[in-house]
């Protein structure tokens, strides 16, 4: 058994999430000290808390020590195991804060993942799930994870502060993944879209579209944005509104923007005509960057890249989001070379080239072998 001597010590509460998650990935222990330590509240958050929690239930054989401060963390990680598994999130962040964890780790299961997740759905600082579902999804498909079993289900929506909505992920497992080869972006064939309201007037996401879709029909005629307005117990337990974007390629890339509400009690009232506008200027924002993953996912495809076979994988991405530049899996892959292409302005984007091999027979994986 792992020591804490043998363990690979960190400092600070900065890419806490993402080294549990690839220390789960590859079975090394770590220690992260001086989690905050200087803050006027110590220690690790509720929402980091929760986390380590959703961990221990997916995992089997986990050990986990903190301290009475909770500024130093020990996790030893246990064999992914999956099963059915029921998890309250904390609502200081959204769903999609855990779930974008989730997708890294369950092809890797013992057994098929279903996990049913209740928190907020939405908010303005972790990717929702409508963009993970209508994004993360098909990417992952791409590596071969694909199935029945393979979907994201919103039950019931929820808007911060209250939370209230309830997910139901499930993915198959794949010990391989498939290399992959995204160099051609493709143009925009067509832009799909939810806008949501909840414990508000119907209205507000018929509002938010004919903003949108005012900036939108510009560039392209094949725009449908849906309406989604959950009543009663699904409505979650507190009002909000917002809007997500996705433009879809020839080549099948998936690029997505999206904007939510204040939290109720929380900053000034936002229009529903000012947010669909700004959405959609964040799409086209997000089209102008490029490549053939956006940004949200740009890390996950990176990691996936260094998880798969012994094999060469090439994907196209455009300028690195703060969230992947940090990221560990860009370490491991090596970018082999850089092109510009011209925007119809003059200005240009520079889109890089990303090669990775696959590390996979260096990763520990769920039979508990060394591969």
């Amino acid at each position: 058994m792992a020591t804490q001597a043998h363990s690979l010590s960190y400092a600070g509460c900065n890419f806490l999430r993402q080294r549990l998650v690839l220390s789960t990935l590859s079975g090394r222990p770590v220690k992260i000290r001086k989690i905050r330590a200087r803050d006027d509240n110590p220690g690790l958050r509720d929402f980091e808390a929760s986390f380590i929690r959703l961990l221990d239930k997916i995992t089997n054989g986990s050990r986990i020590e903190i301290n009475q401060t909770g500024t130093t963390l020990y996790y030893q990680p246990g064999l992914l195991y999956g099963g059915s598994v029921e998890h309250d999130c904390s609502v200081l962040r959204g769903i999609g804060y855990y779930l974008e964890s989730l997708l890294c780790l369950a092809p890797f299961m013992k057994h098929p993942l279903k996990v049913v997740l209740r928190g907020v759905t939405n908010d303005q600082v972790d990717p929702s799930v409508d963009v993970l579902k209508a994004t993360a999804l098909p990417l992952l498909k791409q590596f071969g994870i694909d199935g029945e079993s393979f979907e994201l289900k919103i039950v019931r929506r929820g808007m911060p502060p209250g939370g209230g909505g309830e997910v139901v992920f499930s993915c198959p497992v794949r010990k391989i993944l498939k290399p992959i080869q995204l160099t051609d972006p493709g143009k925009i064939k067509r832009i799909r879209g939810m806008a949501y309201s909840v414990r508000v007037s119907p209205q507000m996401a018929n509002r938010i579209v004919d903003s949108a879709r005012s900036i939108l029909n510009k560039f392209i005629p094949d725009i449908y944005i849906y309406t989604d307005h959950m009543k009663g117990v699904n409505s979650g337990k507190s009002p909000g509104f917002g809007l997500s974007l996705v433009a879809e390629t020839t080549s099948g890339t998936f690029l997505s923007a999206e904007l939510a509400s204040n939290p109720q009690g929380q900053g000034a009232a936002v229009l529903p005509e000012d947010l669909g506008r700004n959405c959609a200027q964040l799409l086209l924002e997000e089209i102008y960057r490029g490549g053939c993953v956006d940004s949200t996912n740009q890390s996950l495809a990176l990691l996936l890249m260094t998880l798969g076979q012994q094999d060469v994988s090439k994907v196209l991405l455009g300028p690195l989001s703060p969230y992947t530049r940090c990221e560990s899996p860009v370490q491991c892959c090596g970018r082999e070379g850089q092109r510009t292409v011209n925007s119809r302005g003059g200005a240009s984007v520079p889109l890089q080239l990303w090669r990775a091999v696959g590390l996979w027979r260096r990763t520990r994986i769920s039979t508990g072998r060394d591969c």
